[in-house]
């Protein structure tokens, strides 16, 4: 198509900005979008691209890109999807104030070719914003004298969204004397009322604690509280009061000049001024009055300022003005009744007659200690008496009359525990205030002998070496009385019986007055080693009463008593041993062994061997073993060895000082031949006595272990009788076994402990034989 154009120049020309205005509105249309205010980011506005005519290929190489006039944060463009999203959290409140209406204008450019579009994304408000007050408290002072209707306004609340979500309603709490009232112009000046429906009463109720509450328009709806605090303000309309309209008072007549009578205490419910009182007389008080009391102005106060006499005047009828400084002034009235009471000026009188001291402490309930008479020069419940006694003892008062009594024993008394009272006997009579008088008591207990000296222990145990000297000292004892005077002197005594053959007393005696037991001759642990007897305790009351206790003396061994050595078969002259040895035998040949015992016992019986050295230190071919008692060879025996030897064997204990005893051993070396035939005739010649060393052995054996079941049996006897009764005379237990030690070597061989008469009963002696095997190899 071909246009063409004749006509004026001018023409052409406004042809020709018509169509480019054309072109440019065609490249520059306007997209409107809405978003709600506070919408989370990546919240969806519009597909800004498509709306807009643009290729979503296009958006990047032509280069599009968003302005904003502000904040260009709020809206981004997703340039691959070509949507317009919240980038960023929008405020409308921040934006745009109370504005009704909020935008966001947006200018979207592209390149190649240039084009520019405008976008307007409106802000809707929600309900974000609660009504606000200016003030957390609103204080009113409200007069109790204000009318009813009477109105006092309020500030209101506001709110910073807009629209329907800035639509305030309020509402009142509760209240008897106040209802809110809204004048509502228009929605942007609102008057908010407080209008008083009844008359106030600040002594009922001085404050009102109220709360408005103001509540928009919005989807959900908030709120905003204030509190409303009116203070009612006091006028003079209470006159002032007293608890009492009359009073009455008793006074004695005998008080002193400024004694208070009363303090009058009268209350006005107004405050301030309205409440400050001051009392006084009413004009109608006789002068009587006006000469015997007077009264303070400002506490109300009524004293004495004359002497009050009961025969003249018994009773006074005042009356109290009581006036506030209120204006106008209202006034109060009460009157008191004062009475006159008679004085109690007589003290009780006491007597006290036919006292039984000291009191027996034996002495039966009811005893009749003392008697007690009371009187009082007073009448009524002046000259009532009453009496009582302190502290609290054994004994009580008993009326018997009128104004009488006796002092009688109520409970048992023990003088061990209380050996005097101090009684105090107190008369009060009933008088206002009651005058009382006192008079003191001392009872004494007499003492009875009612208690049997006591030892510490029921048993005590005493050790005493053997041999010791006649009349020592072994042991005290000492018994304690809790009586008093010849009752508690005690005196001590044995308790005689017989210890095997003799008297208890021939051993041991005991002294009177110090308690002190002496060994009288001395022990012997061999013949005695347990002695057990008991000592009596006696006071010296009548009837006297004694107790026993029990001493167990052990007799400690000592070493007084040298080995023995026993007789050998083969003996031979002088108890020496003989024996033949053939020249043939080697080292270590047993040739002879010797025994020997001990009648001491633990170390001081316990043996050991040795072999007097040759004369001249010529060595010997034989040893003696140290605890065995073998003797053997040392070597093998040659011609150089004397045919005849002599050997003397030292046995000797381990006590302190060691006693020493010698066995003589005679060696006669022979031709072996010579040695069988004298050792057959020896064996044929001992035959009877190795038997009969047998059959001992056996005897031994069993009187051993008859002992022995005799000891466990006799040990579980005096078990049973110590558990269930005290110890008698004659129960005899067996003594302790003793423990028998042992060196780094060994035991010894043998060992014969005598146990004669093991305690102080009856009974033949026991002869114990301990056997202990050595441990030498």
């Amino acid at each position: 198509m071909v246009f063409s154009w004749r006509g004026a120049p001018a023409s052409r020309r406004l042809l020709l900005s018509l169509l480019l205005l054309a072109a440019w509105e065609a490249g520059s249309g306007q997209v409107h979008y809405s978003v709600p205010e506070e919408a989370k980011h990546g919240t969806f506005v519009g597909r800004i691209a498509q709306d807009l005519g643009l290729e979503l290929a296009e958006l990047v190489p032509r280069l599009f890109r968003v302005a904003s006039k502000g904040r260009a944060d709020l809206l981004e463009v997703n340039l691959q999807n070509g949507i317009l999203f919240v980038n960023s959290r929008i405020d409308r409140e921040e934006l745009c104030g109370r504005s009704a209406v909020c935008s966001i204008h947006l200018e979207v450019i592209v390149d190649k070719p240039l084009q520019v579009f405008h976008v307007e994304v409106e802000v809707r408000d929600i309900n974000d914003n609660p009504p606000v007050f200016p003030v957390k408290e609103q204080k009113l002072f409200v007069s109790e004298s204000r009318m009813p209707d009477s109105r006092f306004p309020l500030e209101g609340a506001s709110d910073v969204d807009v629209g329907a979500n800035s639509v305030l309603t309020y509402r009142l709490s509760s209240s008897d004397y106040f209802t809110l009232d809204v004048n509502s112009k228009n929605e942007e000046n609102k008057q908010v009322e407080l209008v008083l429906r009844k008359s106030l009463d600040r002594e009922e109720t001085p404050e009102h604690n109220l709360f408005l509450t103001a509540t928009d328009g919005g989807k959900p709806e908030l709120t905003g509280t204030v509190q409303l605090l009116v203070t009612v303000l006091d006028v003079n309309d209470n006159a002032p009061s007293f608890e009492q309209s009359e009073y009455e008072v008793r006074i004695f007549e005998n008080s002193h000049n400024g004694t208070v009578v009363i303090r009058l205490n009268a209350s006005d419910r107004d405050e301030g001024v309205n409440k400050e009182i001051s009392y006084s007389f009413n004009s109608l008080v006789p002068s009587t009055v006006f000469a015997q009391f007077s009264i303070d102005s400002n506490t109300g106060e009524i004293t004495i300022q004359n002497n009050l006499d009961f025969e003249k005047v018994n009773s006074y009828k005042i009356r109290i003005d009581a006036t506030d400084k209120g204006h106008p002034p209202m006034v109060g009235h009460c009157t008191i009744l004062v009475k006159l009471l008679d004085i109690n000026d007589n003290a009780p009188q006491i007597i006290l007659t036919s006292l039984s001291l000291p009191v027996r402490e034996d002495a039966p309930l009811g005893t009749v200690i003392a008697l007690i008479s009371v009187s009082d020069q007073d009448a009524g419940a002046n000259g009532q008496v009453i009496c009582s006694l302190t502290p609290h003892t054994p004994f009580r008062l008993v009326s018997t009359f009128k104004n009488y009594y006796s002092l009688v024993l109520d409970s048992t008394l023990d003088r061990e525990s209380v050996s005097a009272y101090q009684l105090v006997v107190t008369a009060r009579d009933r008088g206002s205030p009651s005058l009382s008088a006192t008079v003191s008591v001392s009872v004494e207990v007499a003492d009875v002998n009612d208690n049997a000296p006591t030892f510490a222990q029921p048993e005590y145990t005493v050790f005493v070496k053997e041999n010791n000297p006649p009349g020592c000292h072994i042991f005290t004892v000492s018994a304690r009385d809790a009586d008093a005077q010849e009752n508690a002197l005690v005196s001590y005594s044995l308790v005689e019986r017989r210890v095997g053959e003799r008297a208890l007393s021939s051993y041991v005696s005991v002294h009177a007055e110090s308690g002190k037991v002496y060994a009288l001759q001395p022990l012997d642990h061999e013949e005695l080693e347990l002695l057990q007897f008991q000592v009596s305790a006696c006071d010296s009351g009548f009837p006297p009463l004694g107790s026993n206790v029990t001493l167990q003396v052990f007799v400690l061994d000592e070493n007084d008593n040298p080995p023995a050595v026993l007789s050998s078969g083969s003996g031979g002259a002088g108890g020496a041993v003989s024996e033949l040895v053939p020249w043939s035998v080697g080292a270590g040949h047993v040739v002879a062994k010797v025994r020997a015992v001990d009648a001491d016992s633990g170390y001081n019986a316990w043996l050991s061997y040795e072999l007097q050295p040759a004369a001249g230190g010529a060595r010997s071919p034989f040893r003696v073993g140290l605890y065995t008692g073998e003797v053997s060879t040392t070597r093998a025996l040659d011609e150089a060895d004397a045919p005849r030897q002599r050997l003397l064997v030292l046995v000797k204990d381990h006590g302190e000082p060691p006693l020493v005893a010698t066995a003589t051993v005679l060696v006669s070396l022979v031709e072996s031949g010579q040695a069988l035939k004298t050792s057959s005739r020896a064996s044929a010649g001992s035959a009877g006595p190795e038997a009969t060393l047998v059959n001992i052995n056996v005897y031994l054996i069993i009187a051993i272990c008859a002992v022995s079941s005799l000891l466990v049996l006799t040990l579980l006897l005096y078990t049973a009788l110590r558990c269930s009764a005290p110890p008698t005379e004659g129960v005899c237990g067996p003594g302790k076994p003793k423990l028998v030690c042992s060196s780094a070597v060994g035991t010894w061989s043998y060992s014969q402990q005598r146990r004669q008469r093991a305690c102080s009963g009856e009974g033949p002696p026991k002869t114990d034989l301990m056997a202990f095997s050595p441990s030498l190899p």
